[in-house]
């Protein structure tokens, strides 16, 4: 008889999970998917060229119906999981049904944060994280957007609006896009590819209230300069959706804390991806999540596994803006060495980072074909040996000259 598995959430990770329990446990667990949205679990990082109308709904779906269904998977769409009782290894869910699991994991992902200033609970205020964010965002064609957040998220959700006929204006605390992603260069490479796409970046820039009656009518800077708007995208980060587990009474910290088996303080009991927080890190990315369903998969599957942590990565690519970077891109390491290659005027930049002849970090703009090899080199931390003198010019060049 099959081991009832259940898991809380719908999103990417969940997806990759059950996907890679078909490869290699199909019929061990009667497995049922409980997901708030409801809809079949999507890419959300196609979100952007969703809003840009650079893709259609089918195209960002993960799975068909068909797939779950084949696999035995029990779809619980649009349905919220509201209690967990590990002592009595039930889920309540919101129309009263309980389900009944031999092994759990949650993959609840992360919620928008939020920021504590006046004006912020106006009609007008969005978030950029779901269908139902785009689908109100997509009625914004000709309107004046104000997106308070220069990160990958904020940068992505700017760049849909803009496509969809907004007059958008990004404004960001920092002195630079992406601050956690890139270096100076990269990023002064990038405002600029972003204004040349018609998006007015304002750095430096903190926000001190949003202005209007009855609906959003603009943001006011702490300078006590006003930036007219119909609608404000906060894209200031996200914190683990853990208040679930947390009520469960599962040890959370920012997120659910897991060890290296992905399992929480109560056995039989797992999390993955944003919500999860793993030796005092939570990753809110989605490869991150890829990683840990893999290697819980395999656990599950009766398999040797375990999670040692992820080497952070980052990749944008809206309207021709490719970026990448990896590892310790600032080259905060003791002893580290950089090799950059650098031509403004071609929008190529690239920056490597190397320690005791192995690389442990790069970032790159515009030129991002190789980005997949030089991941592989940072995760594997291999010596590069004879590769070092040609490394920046890619992988074609450099293994023909190590040969």
């Amino acid at each position: 008889m099959s081991e009832p598995l259940i898991v809380v959430g719908n999103g990417m990770a969940a997806a990759r999970l059950v996907e890679e329990l078909s490869k290699r446990a199909l019929g061990r667990y009667a497995i049922a998917v409980v997901g708030e949205e409801p809809r079949l679990a999507y890419n959300r990082v196609l979100l952007s060229a969703l809003l840009a109308g650079e893709a259609e709904l089918g195209d960002i779906e993960l799975k068909p119906k068909h797939w779950w269904r084949d696999r035995g998977v029990t779809l619980r769409y649009g349905m919220r999981a509201i209690a967990i009782d590990p002592k009595a290894h039930s889920v309540t869910l919101a129309d009263g049904k309980r389900l009944s699991f031999s092994r759990l994991v949650i993959a609840t992902g992360s919620l928008p944060s939020k920021l504590p200033l006046p004006g912020m609970d106006l009609p007008g205020i969005f978030s950029f994280r779901d269908l139902e964010d785009v689908n109100t965002m997509a009625r914004a064609k000709g309107a004046r957007v104000v997106v308070i957040g220069g990160g990958l998220l904020g940068l992505e959700a700017a760049y849909g609006l803009a496509r969809a006929g907004a007059t958008v204006t990004v404004i960001h605390l920092m002195d630079r896009l992406m601050e956690r992603q890139l270096d100076h260069a990269a990023a002064l490479m990038l405002k600029h590819a972003v204004e040349a796409r018609g998006i007015d970046v304002r750095l430096e820039a903190q926000t001190a209230r949003v202005l209007g009656q009855r609906h959003v009518e603009g943001v006011e800077l702490t300078d006590g300069s006003v930036i007219a708007a119909d609608a404000v995208v906060v894209a200031v980060g996200v914190r683990p959706n853990a208040e679930l587990a947390r009520a469960a009474g599962l040890k959370v910290n920012r997120g659910i804390i897991v060890d290296d088996n992905l399992e929480t303080n109560v056995p039989g009991i797992y999390a993955i991806g944003e919500c999860a927080e793993h030796r005092g890190a939570c990753y809110g990315l989605v490869e991150p999540g890829y990683e840990q369903a893999q290697v819980l998969a395999r656990r599950l599957a009766g398999a040797k596994a375990s999670y040692p942590g992820s080497v952070l990565a980052t990749n944008l690519k809206v309207s021709g803006i490719n970026v990448f970077s990896a590892g310790d891109f600032m080259g905060a390491t003791e002893g580290a060495d950089k090799i950059v290659l650098s031509d403004p005027g071609g929008g190529v930049y690239k920056k490597l980072v190397l320690a005791q002849d192995r690389l442990i970090g790069g970032v790159l703009f515009g030129d991002t074909a190789d980005a997949p090899w030089y991941l592989e080199l940072i995760r594997a931390g291999r010596a590069i040996g004879r590769l070092r003198d040609d490394l920046v010019f890619g992988r074609v060049l450099a293994t023909q000259a190590a040969v």
